[in-house]
């Protein structure tokens, strides 16, 4: 079954509990927010090694960037949200191909088509994740009614519309433990590490030296890195 390996890993970390550090404090408006990374389903002949080990989230205000590279080539995905621009980019770099595509503000990010359409039932379960208090939001995937993945978020981390863009844009909250489908792939984000730091400006602007694509084009892009 393609969501197995995600059961099994959210399984493993609600029983051994969360090992993260947090430096931030509650209520914090501006920091990083670090994930690790979980693979299951069909990623074809890509060795794990050459896939991103981690996800980085950075946060200022309501301006969002999500970072998932790997040390190869600096190779991965990028989300930028910022509404106060109108900027909502996804960037994407394999090596010395760079291309971007820009999304409408209500707009799914390129790579998540798999998920639109999923159900979201909020449930009374809490948990302690990193120090923050996180409720859990049940998912029931569009692809199979029948069965039910856990995510857990947090209202603790001061970003407003933190998931603008993803599958959980109807969740308020930062998500803490979360997983996406990119294509036939499932990948599962765990957070570890909370930062209060400050973010510059320019790590919310537009980027450089990309091709604008469509978003066929970079969908398509995504998910043969990730399957190929």
């Amino acid at each position: 079954m393609r969501y197995g390996t995600i059961l099994v890993v959210f399984t493993f970390f609600a029983l051994i509990g969360f090992s993260c550090k947090n430096s931030g404090g509650k209520g914090i408006s501006e920091g990083e927010v670090h994930y690790s990374i979980h693979y299951g389903g069909n990623f074809g002949t890509v060795p794990r090694e050459a896939l991103p080990k981690t996800l980085v989230v950075y946060f200022k205000q309501n301006k969002v960037l999500f970072e998932m590279l790997s040390v190869f080539g600096k190779s991965g995905i990028i989300n930028l949200s910022n509404p106060e621009d109108k900027i909502y980019d996804t960037y994407f770099n394999f090596f010395a191909l760079k291309y971007y595509y820009e999304s409408a503000e209500e707009e799914l990010f390129p790579g998540f088509e798999a998920m639109e359409g999923i159900e979201i039932n909020h449930t009374s379960k809490t948990m302690d994740i990193c120090g923050f208090h996180c409720k859990n939001a049940e998912i029931t995937l569009p692809f199979d009614r029948n069965s039910v993945i856990s995510v857990w978020y947090t209202n603790e981390i001061d970003i407003k519309n933190s998931n603008i863009g993803t599958p959980f844009k109807e969740i308020e909250g930062v998500m803490m433990d979360f997983f996406l489908y990119i294509g036939e792939a499932e990948v599962r984000f765990v957070a570890e590490n909370v930062y209060s730091t400050t973010i510059k400006d320019n790590t919310f602007t537009r980027r450089s030296n990309y091709k604008k694509v469509s978003k066929e084009e970079i969908s398509m892009l995504i998910n043969t890195m990730i399957t190929f």
